[in-house]
């Protein structure tokens, strides 16, 4: 096909080529950029990663902490406070006779309308058994504190004085009274007195009742005072003992030097020592005595800090049980009764034929660390344990 000659093909330019090295540099350009971003992301990763790695070891470390401390403090919470019980001198059973025993008989009621009591505290180094001493807060000088015997209807005058180096009190279980008023602390060398009608029979605990009253109990703040009904309430009795039944918390032997309260073991209820009237056995080398066919009446506390007592004679029945010196009805013909911490409890037996007749909280760890003594009815040779 023919064009005019006026008319010129058009044609279309061609493209050029584009330029290779400035493709170079856009791609550099944008690898640049891509590395610029891509490093510091990296970077963070692995700082991240890192921190991650940091917080689970120090979580494990903090867990194996606590763990640590649960197990340290499960450990400690369980932990028992080592017992003294077992040590004794060579020459326990010398010691043991020739102790002065603490006097069980029932001494004398008070006489008058008014029951005049006079209660000095000191501290005192006394011995707990044979051989073992210990650094006592006492009532009158000794522990337990002197029997009172009051009738069924007295006023009982109490005076207090505080011959100690810390406050003390007094509080008598058997007395209705303010406690603010009477049983409050009195400070060294200070003194105090109250009066109470003795309107219950029975016997109860007297007892320091200051702060903790755990640890003024367990060292020996406690005694016995025994309201005895009116003439012809009770049967009689021909020979009548009281027994205080305690516990001993020590820190250390008392072998060389004095004990004193180890708490950890009275919070744990573990005592080393358990006693009639404050010394482990004084009974087992120094009978109770009593004739064939004579009735005799026991008069127990259970001054704890802690522990009952579960009064019961081996080789009899209890003939009559006032139950926690309730003396309005007995029981009769019991094997066992407990006594409360606390509390208190009157027992007759009548035994008819001679031998030795122990007398133990039916507890036997109690007996074990001490809790234990003799009746010896009729002229009974040698002794015996339980």
């Amino acid at each position: 096909m023919a064009f005019p000659a006026s008319e010129k093909l058009q044609t279309r330019p061609a493209t050029p080529e584009p330029d290779s090295g400035a493709l170079i540099k856009v791609v550099a350009v944008f690898l640049g950029l891509a590395v610029g971003v891509l490093i510091p992301v990296l970077v963070w990763m692995g700082a991240s990663a890192q921190n991650a790695r940091n917080d689970a070891r120090a979580a494990a470390q903090k867990a194996a902490t606590l763990r640590a401390g649960h197990e340290h403090a499960a450990a400690a919470a369980t932990a028992v406070t080592p017992s003294f019980a077992a040590l004794a001198p060579a020459n326990a059973d010398a010691l043991a006779l020739a102790h002065k025993t603490y006097p069980a008989v029932l001494p004398a009621a008070l006489p008058g309308p008014v029951a005049d009591v006079h209660l000095v505290l000191k501290d005192v180094v006394i011995q707990i058994a044979p051989g073992i001493k210990y650094s006592a807060w006492a009532f009158a000088g000794g522990a337990p504190g002197p029997v009172i015997h009051v009738r069924q209807g007295q006023t009982v005058k109490i005076t207090l004085t505080n011959g100690g180096v810390i406050p003390h009190s007094v509080d008598f279980h058997a007395a209705r009274i303010a406690p603010n008023l009477a049983f409050r602390d009195v400070d060294p060398g200070k003194s105090i007195t109250y009066t109470f009608k003795a309107t219950d029979p029975g016997v109860f605990m007297y007892h320091c009742g200051t702060k903790p009253v755990l640890a003024h109990i367990a060292n020996g703040m406690y005694g016995a005072i025994v309201v005895e009904p009116a003439a012809g309430v009770l049967p009689h009795a021909d020979r009548q003992y009281v027994l205080v039944a305690s516990e001993w918390y020590l820190s250390s032997p008392g072998l060389t030097a004095p004990a004193s309260i180890d708490m950890a073991k009275a919070h744990a209820q573990t005592p080393d020592w358990v006693t009639w009237n404050g010394y482990a056995g004084q009974y087992v080398k120094h009978p109770l005595v009593a004739k064939p066919g004579e009735t005799v009446r026991f008069w127990v506390v259970a001054a704890g800090p802690s522990f009952d007592t579960d009064f019961h004679v081996v080789g009899t029945l209890l003939d009559r049980a006032w139950v926690n010196g309730d003396m309005t009805h007995f029981q009769r013909n019991v094997q066992t009764v407990p006594v409360p911490a606390g509390g208190g409890g009157v027992f007759d037996v009548k035994i008819g034929k001679p031998g030795l007749y122990p007398f133990v909280s039916h507890s036997f760890a109690s007996v074990d660390l001490g809790q234990v003594g003799l009746l010896k009815v009729g002229n009974v040779k040698g002794t015996m344990s339980h």
